[in-house]
């Protein structure tokens, strides 16, 4: 089981990266025409409400509370059970994400007043919003229904078309700001019919997968057993597993009283550290689930503790360099990555101290995706509820207390520890409950990986220089060195834990149990 979760997670992490480098190439896009102004602070907060929404009802309680009971269905139920219980969550999936799309709509200057309260006091950059807010909500809707079919297709064993499904988007917003900006008055404008554009092309490429599985359905209206279960489970998922979106939320919230600037650098930073949690820890948790909801269903709880248990070896040895390197090479990644045209040496310096205090929470993200697994897989949704609580409380707490000396960077620091928080206490409940059993080795794991992590920083630090250096490179410069310094780091610590005895038998190992 262990290499088969493992070429699956390398499947789901490649096409993320190939949306994720497109998802770049969109942010330099947009840094570049736009820069971090009022335009783009009136975007980027219109565009976080429908995405927070779509990590609710898609990606995030949804599919969660949707693949455990397909799951089941499809261990114990025939084909024609499991399209008719496919029907109807499409049917009450749509018939509730149409209504709040229209009431997203008409209440957008409302919504908006609630998100983004410091726009008040700029009549201009509200109404931009507004408007910019009516044009993007509808993609909750083509996106939660595109969701139900990738999470279909993911308990399917099928993980390549929803992985690769989020490309579209980034296309989408890439022509928009390229080919339609020159045409309108207002040229931010274009990323919001981006976003729409995307949303709908993100759907129907799932279509013809969907009938490859013989999944192809049409949505139905009323009362099925499964979608009363889902919705129970799905209720309590909608605040526990987007606590972090909660927490960005309140800081955009709490950005918009500050300079202008601190919501673009606040979205630049968040979005770097999204790309090591994407390509690996949402794609790992995405893998895992239909796993471990397979083994509850069989009551295998041997297997799944040790699934549970490769997937945590497999975060520690992934995410501790990924969260040192972010953190080390925050400056350079900024200046390489966004400092052009609009985006100014200032906008880079802000972006890359927000990308700073981020960082240090990336672990705790990632832990957060792959330890709710234990939990939602067991259609256990209320536990981590309570634990969401208590993380969201400590992040507004930290956020007054941090963001007068600190401004949009205490902001971040605040997220990142209240997502250490969260996974700490996702994990000794785990432990408490007796769902999961750390298997031996784990002691001699951590010294490798401490050790194999120091002298990766080693080298890092070696090859890099301060940022006036960076700043008077060109742009060629920039990447090659950067690139450099990223694959000397990436090297020097592989070989340093082969060089320590770590094999990767050993992580397999671990899930031996389960084969």
């Amino acid at each position: 089981m262990g290499k088969k979760l493992l070429r699956s997670t390398a499947l789901v992490g490649s096409m993320t990266l190939v949306s994720r480098i497109l998802g770049f190439v969109r942010d330099l896009v947009v840094a570049h025409l736009f820069g971090a102004g009022a335009g783009t602070d009136a975007f980027f907060v219109a565009f976080r409400i429908p995405n927070f929404l779509r990590r609710l009802f898609a990606e995030g309680a949804f599919a969660q509370a949707f693949v455990p009971v397909l799951s089941e269905y499809r261990q114990k139920r025939d084909i024609l059970q499991v399209r008719e219980l496919m029907s109807h969550v499409a049917g009450s999936l749509s018939q509730i994400l149409l209504v709040v799309t229209l009431v997203g709509i008409a209440g957008a200057p409302l919504i908006m007043w609630v998100f983004a309260p410091g726009f008040v006091s700029e009549p201009d950059k509200m109404a931009l919003a507004t408007d910019l807010l009516r044009i993007t909500f509808p993609y909750i809707l083509l996106v939660s229904l595109t969701a139900l079919a990738g999470a279909a297709l993911n308990t399917y064993g099928h993980f390549m078309a929803p992985a690769f499904t989020p490309v579209f988007l980034n296309l989408a917003m890439i022509a928009s700001a390229l080919l339609l900006s020159p045409l309108l008055e207002n040229p931010v404008i274009s990323l919001a019919y981006g976003v729409l554009i995307g949303g709908v092309f993100q759907l129907l490429f799932q279509w013809p997968f969907l009938a490859k599985f013989n999944l192809l359905i049409r949505p139905r209206r009323g009362n099925h057993p499964g979608v009363t279960k889902i919705k129970k489970l799905m209720i309590p998922a909608l605040f526990s597993l987007s606590v972090t979106q909660i927490n960005l939320l309140v800081d955009t919230l709490i950005a918009s009283f500050l300079v202008t600037g601190s919501i673009s650098w606040l979205y630049y930073a968040e979005r770097m550290v999204e790309f090591p949690l994407g390509i690996f820890g949402i794609a790992l948790a995405t893998v895992v689930l239909p796993s471990l909801s397979a083994q509850s269903s069989k009551d295998d709880m041997q297997s799944f503790s040790s699934t549970l248990d490769w997937a945590l070896r497999l975060v520690v040895i992934v995410g501790l360099p990924s969260m040192l390197g972010l953190w080390f090479l925050a400056e350079p990644i900024m200046a390489t990555l966004f400092q052009y045209g609009a985006f100014g040496k200032n906008d880079a310096i802000n972006a890359a101290a927000a990308l700073s205090a981020y960082s240090l929470g990336l672990l705790g993200f990632i832990l957060v995706k792959v330890l709710a697994t234990g939990f939602f897989s067991r259609q256990d949704t209320r536990t981590p509820v309570k634990i969401a609580i208590i993380a969201m409380v400590a992040n507004m707490i930290m956020n007054v207390i941090l963001v007068f000396p600190l401004a949009h960077v205490g902001l971040a620091l605040a997220t990142a520890l209240s997502a250490l928080i969260n996974a700490s206490l996702l994990y000794r409940l785990l432990r408490k409950q007796g769902v999961y059993q750390p298997q031996s080795g784990w002691p001699i794991l951590w010294l490798r990986i401490i050790g194999a992590a120091t002298i990766m920083c080693v080298g890092m630090f070696w090859l890099s220089e301060d940022l006036a250096e960076w700043l008077s490179w060109s742009a060629t410069q920039r990447a090659m060195t950067l690139l450099t310094i990223i694959f000397t780091g990436a090297f020097c610590y592989i070989m340093a834990l082969w060089l320590s005895g770590f094999r990767l038998h050993h992580l397999n190992r671990s899930a031996k149990v389960g084969e």
